[in-house]
Order: structure tokens, then C-alpha cells, then sequence
């Protein structure tokens, strides 16, 4: 489904070659200062025009519709719309009966039986993670706003096997080719506790919320793999004080699926892009035969670039959520105890 959450909630819509693409949150607390200034700066983060990103450019102006008044929140559900108009249609039309390889092509022309919008991904499209980033900035106003402000800051460790960003680029550009990268995440001020065992432990949710980013195929925490190459007493988190703090931090901030008090700190794997310059083969599905195929359009490089600032905003999204939701059930305690006094 396009929705996600429990009390902060989301709802995705759009695609990328139609009028506009957009969110509804749900659940926001009023009160919250919110103008479309607010979205600026992460919306930049994630548009392209750094060596490595695609040539599309688009406006990217928030117009906040409805939840916000006098530049507040207002506790009625907010809606987002980002307007689509740099778009270059034919490019896709070109090619209908030709999936791409690793594209969603196929997949949503057997589900929605020939109805999809193909154009430019339609709903499967990157595009989508701008109103994402949007619900993002909102998610961290919540998470900023407490006693203590809790941090949410992403950054790029790692392309096509490199540390050196610019060489790991530089690959892809000899080869003219895709390549991929490793973005790291770190949420910082948490309380101890957030989350729920099993199903909706911190892990579960993040990892739910994360593959909702096209292009991320991998999640670990803490040490992540690594935990497999070591003994148990090396990836124990010895605790050191009363506030939660270990001497190390294997566990990524999670232990139980709850919330130790340490920061939170995940990584995620971005493959190359799927539209890659390269001659590929691909099924032909008028034909019936396997021909030769190269991707037509702009097209990112390294979509591991635009990835920090989204993985930002789901991990917000996710936290705010966790934040909410524990202080309705402080609330919902506390009258019970009040209750039987």
C-alpha cells in the first residue's frame, strides 16, 4: 500500500511524468511552525546537479494545501503537492513493449494488467522520494521539539568499493557505466525504550520504512555483518553508566529492538542504477524475441548521491512515529494511575 505509519501517517501519491507527486501526513501534533521555506534546504540536498546525478531539473516548490495555518500545524492532515513539469514523455513511449532490465516495467505491467503509467517509472519512480523528503522535514520538527532534540544526519561511506567518493565515480564514468555505494545513517538523543519486541522493534520498522526507498537493496545495524566474524564477548556493548552509554556500540543503538540510549546507527546498500548507458538484452514483449537494449533519457550515475538526505526522512518519519506513539501510552498510563487513586 502508499501509506505508512501509526500516528504520524503517511500517504504517498504521484508519479513521475503526471501532474505533480505529493503526501498527506496525518497525525502531526498542532502547533508546530511549518512554512514552505522550512522544506528548502533538504530539498536541495536531494536535487541533482552534482558530477554523478541526472540533468533533469524540476522547480521542486512545495505548496503546502491544506494543515497549516498562520504557519503552524493545525492537527488536521497535512498535504504536500510538488508540481512535475520538466518531463520528456516520449522517451518512455518509445520503448512500452520493452522492459528495462531492473526496472519495475514488467512486474507493474502483469500486476495492473497494461494500466500502469510506465512513463518515467510512474509511481515506482526516484520521483517519489521528494515528497518523502518533505514528510521528513515535518518528522524532524517533531523529533527537534522535545526537552531533548533528537539528530537525524546521513552521509555517503562508500562508492563502487571506494572511500574516495570521486574515484569510486570515476569507475563508473571509464566504464561507462551505473555503479552503487553504501549511505550511512545516525540518529542521535534518543530515549531508551522506543520500540516494541519482535515485530515492531526498532530494526523491524526502520527496515520496513527503508526499503521504500527504490534502489536500496541491504540494511545492517551497528556492526551489521561484520557481528558474524566476531566472538560474543567482542560484540557485547558493555554499559557504563546509568544513562544507557556502552563502551562500544556493535549493537547500533539496539538492543531487544528497543532503544538503549546510544546513538542509532545503520547503514543501507543502494545498487547501481538501473538505467545505465551500457547495451543490455532485454524480452521484447511484442516479438517475443531477446534484442539488444540501451537506456534513452537522463539518467542518475550514482543515485547513492541522492539517497542521504531520504534516508534522513524515512528514519525521521519512523522516529517521530516511535516518539508519538510513547507518549500516548505515557498519557493513557498516567490517567489509568489517576484513575485508581
Amino acid at each position: 500500500m502508499n501509506s505508512f505509519g501509526r500516528i504520524f501517517r503517511i500517504s504517498i501519491f504521484g508519479e513521475s511524468h503526471g501532474p505533480a507527486v505529493g503526501i498527506i501526513i496525518d497525525g502531526c501534533p498542532a502547533g508546530i511552525p511549518l512554512q514552505e521555506a522550512d522544506f528548502l534546504e533538504d530539498i536541495a540536498r536531494r536535487k541533482p546537479g552534482a558530477k554523478g546525478t541526472t540533468p533533469r531539473q524540476e522547480a521542486d516548490e512545495p505548496v503546502i494545501h491544506s494543515g497549516v495555518f498562520q504557519q503552524h500545524t493545525t492537527g488536521s492532515p497535512i498535504c504536500i503537492w510538488f508540481a512535475n513539469q520538466n518531463t520528456r514523455s516520449a522517451d518512455y513511449e518509445k520503448q512500452r513493449d520493452v522492459p528495462r532490465p531492473g526496472h519495475a516495467d514488467f512486474v507493474a505491467r502483469v500486476k495492473y494488467g497494461g494500466f500502469e503509467d510506465y512513463r518515467g517509472g510512474g509511481h515506482f519512480s526516484g520521483r517519489l522520494t521528494l515528497p518523502l523528503v518533505a514528510a521528513g522535514v515535518v518528522a524532524k520538527k517533531i523529533l527537534q521539539s522535545g526537552e531533548t532534540p533528537i539528530q537525524v544526519r546521513a552521509r555517503i561511506v562508500e562508492i563502487g568499493g571506494e572511500t574516495d567518493i570521486e574515484k569510486g565515480l570515476e569507475k563508473a564514468i571509464a566504464a561507462k557505466d551505473s555503479i552503487g555505494g553504501i549511505v550511512e545513517c545516525e540518529a542521535i538523543g534518543l530515549p531508551i525504550g522506543l520500540g516494541e519486541p519482535f515485530f515492531d522493534s526498532i530494526e523491524s520498522v526502520l527496515a520496513h520504512a527503508v526499503f521504500s526507498i527504490p534502489a536500496i537493496k541491504g540494511i545492517e545495524f551497528g556492526a551489521g555483518f561484520q557481528a558474524a566474524k566476531m566472538l560474543g564477548s567482542q560484540h557485547n556493548d558493555p554499559l557504563i553508566d546509568l544513562s544507557g552509554r556502552t563502551a562500544t556500540n556493535h549493537a547500533g543503538g539496539v538492543v531487544g529492538g528497543l532503544t538503549n540510549g546510544n546513538p542509532l546507527v545503520f547503514r543501507v546498500v543502494v545498487k547501481p542504477t538501473s538505467s545505465t548507458p551500457q547495451t543490455q538484452h532485454t524480452l521484447n514483449l511484442a516479438s517475443g524475441e531477446i534484442e539488444p537494449f540501451s537506456v534513452k533519457g537522463r539518467h542518475d550515475l550514482c543515485i547513492a548521491l541522492r539517497v542521504p538526505v531520504v534516508l534522513e526522512a524515512v528514519t525521521a518519519i519512523v522516529l517521530a512515529d516511535f516518539m508519538l506513539l510513547a507518549q500516548q501510552s505515557h498519557l493513557i498510563w498516567s490517567s489509568k494511575k489517576e484513575a485508581s487513586n
